[in-house]
């Protein structure tokens, strides 16, 4: 009997010791949760900074290229300086390039507790994929098509020395307003703001800037909600 007791005491003792490695064990990756989840939450607040700029840039572009549609259609009172500034803006070419995440490779999705939070995280790359190839488009329209044009118009100089000088919006960096001006000036030969409002393939590059800016802003709701929902579900999880 004393036997069977002694084995008794040994067997319970491993029980209860496997008993407290699995609580700290437990312990441990209950305190690496929290350290991914503010991360995750410091990471997707700053994604969700990054996308609302975006979102203000394109309708910055849509507000402009309606302005020089408007002026396309009447060219007789189209001001120059207006339209400068106004092309100066659909240059910008927003691009959103949020902090993408690998929790798989780590192994740290597993240890999140909530289960739509890791079924969001796992798709977070798709869902941002429609946006970035609308914006792809429009860069590459940006890039081979209107920069091009306005080029082969002799504006060039113009737009520049605008954007390096004069141009100033709510959507960019604060340390904008401290750069340091630089004396590009004006073209030596002024394009006419009739020139450049009558130019037929200027006013459908322009069209399309509305098309596919308004589209990648419609995606881009979608996604600023996915990010509001993880953001939501991130900071019910934090203790």
């Amino acid at each position: 009997m004393y036997g069977i007791g002694e084995i008794l005491l040994v067997v319970i003792g491993i029980l209860i010791a496997l008993q407290i490695d699995n609580w700290n064990e437990s312990r441990k990756e209950r305190e690496i949760e929290q350290t991914v989840l503010l991360q995750l939450q410091e990471d997707f607040r700053s994604n969700l900074a990054q996308l609302n700029q975006k979102i203000q840039i394109r309708m910055a572009i849509i507000e402009s290229s309606l302005y020089i549609l408007d002026a396309t259609d009447h060219p007789e009172v189209a001001d120059r300086d207006s339209l400068i500034a106004r092309f100066s803006i659909l240059l910008v070419d927003p691009t959103f390039d949020p902090i993408t995440f690998d929790l798989s490779s780590t192994g740290n999705l597993r240890l999140l507790s909530d289960n739509n939070l890791k079924r969001l995280l796992s798709n977070w790359t798709s869902d941002i994929v429609a946006v970035q190839e609308i914006e792809q488009n429009w860069s590459d329209i940006v890039n081979e098509q209107l920069q091009p044009e306005l080029n082969q118009l002799g504006v060039t100089r113009d737009l520049a020395n605008y954007f390096a000088n004069d141009l100033e919006a709510d959507w960019q960096l604060e340390e904008a307003s401290l750069r340091k001006k630089i004396p590009i000036g004006t073209a030596r030969e002024p394009v006419s703001a009739t020139q450049i409002s009558e130019s037929k393939v200027l006013e459908g590059l322009v069209s399309i800037a509305i098309t596919y800016n308004n589209a990648a802003n419609i995606q881009s709701e979608t996604v600023r909600k996915r990010i509001e929902e993880i953001l939501a579900l991130i900071e019910a999880e934090i203790h």
